[in-house]
């Protein structure tokens, strides 16, 4: 097997998907989208080198944790097909029948579907189209009202139109790793900036963030 450029892994991961999840976070993405909150995502020269064997191996460590699926986002996940193609097989196999795979994308579904459709074959739902600042906000887990969230099977279906709480109040949930603090969401416009004006005004203040990145 090949490998595949990431920018970071994480369990649990509640905000991104249903339930608790394995977040992973390819690296490299040349949409560019105005307003992302992820740009450390972009370059594709940084983050860090996973070999899929050895990826595999960490996501079912955290699998035995127990866990309600799998969500890839980035980056751009699509750009690094050939890798993703390896690697969605073996996490369908890893997840079942009872836990889910979601994918966020940047590009189009017209364009997933005609030049990925093997790809979407595994997947349980996607989020795709480019994030769009001036758009009105999405859903809970749709960063701009633009971005469907589309069902691909039935497991899917059920999780995402039978009980997503699209109506919910939108959640960061805050995580540590090393020395690094990082958010995982979808914040409403202004959320991030509010909250460093606030703890600035407690005085601590944020050193690089990856929104302004």
């Amino acid at each position: 097997m090949s490998a595949i450029r990431i920018n970071k892994i994480h369990y649990p991961v509640t905000t991104l998907g249903f339930g608790r999840r394995v977040g992973i976070w390819v690296q490299g993405c040349s949409l560019g989208c105005g307003g992302c909150l992820s740009r450390d995502t972009w370059g594709v020269a940084a983050g860090h080198r996973w070999e899929i064997t050895a990826l595999l191996a960490e996501v079912s460590r955290y699998l035995e944790l127990g866990c309600d699926g799998i969500t890839i986002s980035g980056g751009e996940p699509f750009e690094q097909a050939g890798p993703l193609g390896e690697l969605l097989p073996e996490l369908r196999k890893l997840v079942g029948p009872d836990r889910d795979l979601l994918c966020y994308s940047g590009l189009s579904y017209r364009v997933l579907c005609k030049e990925h459709a093997h790809l979407l074959s595994h997947l349980d739902a996607l989020i795709p189209e480019p994030f769009r600042a001036r758009a009105s906000p999405g859903g809970i887990w749709r960063g701009s009202s633009n971005q469907p969230l589309i069902p691909l099977s039935t497991l899917g279906q059920a999780r995402y139109l039978g009980q997503a709480p699209e109506s919910a109040p939108k959640a960061i949930q805050v995580a540590v790793s090393r020395s690094e603090v990082f958010f995982i969401g979808i914040p409403q416009p202004g959320d991030l900036q509010e909250l460093e004006r606030k703890l600035a005004d407690k005085g601590i203040r944020f050193g690089g963030v990856s929104w302004r990145a």
